[in-house]
């Protein structure tokens, strides 16, 4: 079984964010594991850039907005 290293750092100058960096070649395999690689999925970005190129897409700031 193989690892997937992954490394995790504060960011000093954003309190409340991180840097994750991970091996490119480990990311991939772990998207395919998880289906980001499947026919649906991608059928579904495709869906995603056509909302968005007729705006059917509005930008949010919280998850509280969803429920308005």
């Amino acid at each position: 079984m193989a690892s997937l290293t992954i490394t995790i750092k504060p960011r000093l100058t954003h309190p409340r964010k991180i840097l994750v960096e991970m091996d490119v070649n480990k990311f991939e395999r772990l998207a395919a594991n998880l289906g980001l690689f499947s026919p649906e999925f991608l059928k579904s970005l495709d869906q995603a850039e056509k909302d968005y190129e007729t705006g059917k897409i509005r930008k949010i700031k919280s998850l509280k907005e969803l429920r308005k």
